[in-house]
């Protein structure tokens, strides 16, 4: 059978850079194992499926696959089936939507830029928390990462695990000299990690850059070598910030750059809201642009 998909660059405006999404419309009808399939058909870091929304409420509902697995939630792929929803749903401006996860029902609000382009925020569906709040070795963190023991760690941050839905190793680093430093091995990251090597989410202040974070992502044990742009990530950092920065009530909002070493540059908007010193709310938001359309026969 005949189906429509659609490729998309996610945290960014224009077209060959940022994150490449892959969405597959009209997705009723297959079942895990095909669409797991078909994700390493097109080979890319996630692959999206729309399929018809479980409540009349809700846009749609989405199944996200990397090349090895299912993900219950993930930011890139949220970002850009939101865009491409409103694009095809001729949308003059802006809407609003309920996009269906595994991990939950997912608030969107999408602003479009043209006919193949846009933006969109969505509100996470899981308040992040420190799930592993014990610092990891900054020897061995150093060590996974090729880099020296004084490049681990900036001011009150310390490695830890981070979740929003999906957990990651969130290492801060000193410098942006660092962040480019890095030589990562699958090897090295499973054999210092082991299961956590999914996801390692190394950031940075972004010292006289264009947004507030730098950050890079490895997941040697999904087959990603390392990943342009990472929503969930991001999501997940929030919980560090609240411990690293200590922010007031109120409304805050970081840009993080992310894919830079790789020619991919991404732009990542996380806000967070607090409320008597507690996290109450975390927002994603990002651009997305059309690259390609064409037709899977499965």
């Amino acid at each position: 059978m005949a189906r429509r998909f659609v490729t998309l660059d996610v945290f960014t405006d224009r077209t060959l850079s940022g994150n490449p999404l892959a969405v597959v419309l009209d997705a009723d009808g297959l079942d895990g194992n095909q669409m797991q399939a078909i994700a390493r058909e097109f080979n890319l870091s996630e692959t999206v499926f729309v399929m018809k929304a479980e409540d009349d409420d809700s846009r749609a509902r989405l199944r996200i696959f990397t090349v090895n697995h299912e993900l219950p939630f993930a930011g890139h792929p949220t970002v850009g089936a939101a865009v491409l929803l409103a694009l095809l749903d001729k949308v003059e401006n802006s809407t609003d939507f309920v996009l269906e996860e595994n991990v939950g029902a997912i608030p969107c609000h999408v602003n479009l830029r043209g006919e193949r382009s846009g933006a969109a925020t969505f509100t996470v569906p899981r308040i992040p928390e420190i799930t592993d709040a014990e610092p990891m070795s900054r020897e061995a963190c150093a060590q996974a990462l090729g880099l020296d023991t004084s490049d681990i760690g900036f001011d009150n941050y310390q490695p830890v695990v981070a979740s929003a839905g999906v957990p990651f190793v969130c290492i801060p680093l000193a410098s942006r000299s660092a962040l480019a430093r890095i030589s990562p091995s699958a090897a090295r990251l499973i054999g210092t990690f082991g299961g956590e090597a999914d996801s390692v989410y190394v950031f940075c202040r972004d010292e006289d850059g264009e947004g507030d974070l730098r950050a890079r992502m490895f997941a040697a044990n999904m087959g990603i070598d390392e990943d342009p742009a990472t929503g969930s990530a991001a999501a997940s950092l929030a919980a560090v910030l609240m411990t690293g920065e200590a922010p007031e009530d109120g409304f805050h909002a970081f840009d993080i750059l992310q894919g830079v070493e790789m020619g991919r540059p991404s732009l990542v908007r996380l806000g967070m809201e607090v409320e008597q010193g507690e996290l109450i709310a975390v927002t994603i938001g990002g651009g997305a642009i059309i690259v390609s359309e064409g037709t899977i026969h499965v």
